[in-house]
């Protein structure tokens, strides 16, 4: 039988779109599909083991990702998203493709169409038009010119606007290609595809009128293959571990204030870097390393720190452990809104950190039974989802 063709596209402005192909990339049969992989050069790390075939293809800069969600501004323009749009038919016309799965690849819902062949996208949930969500203003200027609840009164009433101002580059493609206009709702502008997948669960994040081309993958979690570091089979014992990871996503220059918050306390703290922060002089109770192993690190832990966006949660969760979230753009303030919700941990705002609030809300989260027992719930409805056993049942249903 031949095999199916399935490229995965990810638009690697952070670590988390690239990990999440990756992650789904290895749970394909290599007997069934001939799995490929593109995305910007700089991850050859991550990809060389991955058993796939590598296409390079441009993306922005994380740096300018990252400065545009501070900022609140819509982070491609008409001209890069059209330029995106013929970097794809190249790639699609050069990997012929019976598939194309794509994490946060906006153009391909254009180019894809163009080209004629499938398109799934990757989304979470919290960014569908058919979950109910509930907005906080994040770590933009705004909240930190005025107090947090004028400013989030203040961010509900022009979140509308913000969301059409951010709409309007795809809109001005694809009406260059004669395609009709998404409208003014970002969440459309993020999930428009023949097929969407949330790497979430409906228990977290609860649809409505969920049409039948959408679906719920379950959590995707991935893991960096780096060597563990010299330490790892060496941390004290008696002692509660604390796995911190800011990720990639802007809050890691916060990473030195929150080793010297649990400095005092009697815990062995766990750090990684993302390798983008020097996390300076390092308290007695900390071990860091560039990357470690997600999964296992939150294994070995009591609570997990992380910048409140979906991989590193999923991984807390999956391994029955609170999360702490130091929120900062909007992305992690929905996904920590599903976490608090069920009871799994607990949101903090970036722009606002207090290295006391956070001590106590870490002893908290270690102390009091409720959260525990709240991700231990949240890890047994994970055990329902196969995410690569759904979607290896998408791709034999598509037709090609």
């Amino acid at each position: 039988m031949e095999r199916k063709k399935i490229l995965f596209v990810a638009e690697a402005v952070t670590l988390a779109h690239v990990g999440r192909p990756l992650a789904l990339a290895r749970t394909l049969d290599r007997q069934r599909y001939d799995v490929h992989l593109a995305c910007a050069p700089g991850y050859d790390m991550f990809i060389k083991d991955a058993g796939l075939t590598y296409w390079s293809i441009n993306s922005i800069p994380g740096a300018r990702f990252l400065a545009a969600l501070a900022a609140g501004k819509p982070v491609y323009d008409a001209a890069t998203l059209s330029q995106y749009v013929l970097d794809d038919m190249r790639l699609l016309q050069a990997a012929r493709p019976d598939v194309v799965i794509g994490d946060f690849r906006l153009s391909l819902s254009v180019s894809a169409r163009l080209a004629q062949v499938p398109y799934v996208a990757l989304s979470n949930a919290y960014w569908s038009p058919y979950v109910q969500q509930h907005y906080q203003v994040p770590a933009l200027p705004l909240a930190r010119l005025l107090p947090i609840g004028l400013a989030d009164r203040l961010f509900k009433l022009v979140r509308p606007m913000a969301f059409a101002l951010h709409c309007r580059p795809l809109n001005r493609v694809r009406r260059a290609y004669r395609m009709p206009s998404l409208g003014h709702d970002l969440r459309r502008i993020y999930t428009d595809a023949d097929r969407v997948l949330y790497a979430d669960i409906p228990e977290m994040f609860p649809a409505h009128d969920l049409p039948a081309t959408h679906s719920y993958l379950g959590p995707v979690t991935w893991s960096p293959s780096t060597p563990a570091p010299a330490w790892w089979d060496h941390l004290p014992a008696g002692r509660d571990v604390v796995y911190v990871t800011l990720g990639s996503s802007g809050q890691g220059a916060l990473l030195p204030k929150v080793l010297q918050a649990l400095a005092p306390l009697p815990l062995t703290v766990m750090a990684a870097t993302a390798g983008n922060v020097d996390p300076g002089l390092l308290p007695a109770n900390v071990h860091v390393a560039t990357y470690l192993p997600g999964e296992q690190a939150a294994r070995r832990s009591r609570l997990v720190i992380c910048n409140g966006g979906s991989p590193t949660s999923q991984q807390a969760l999956a391994a029955g452990v609170p999360v702490l979230g130091i929120a900062g753009n909007l992305d992690q303030y929905l996904n920590m809104d599903g976490v608090v919700r069920a009871g799994a941990g607990a949101l903090l705002r970036s722009d606002r950190l207090v290295e006391s609030a956070l001590r106590d809300t870490a002893l908290h989260l270690l102390e009091e039974p409720a959260p525990r027992a709240a991700a231990g719930r949240v890890a047994q409805q994970f055990l329902r989802y196969d995410a690569g056993a759904r979607l290896a049942g998408l791709l034999s249903q598509l037709p090609v």
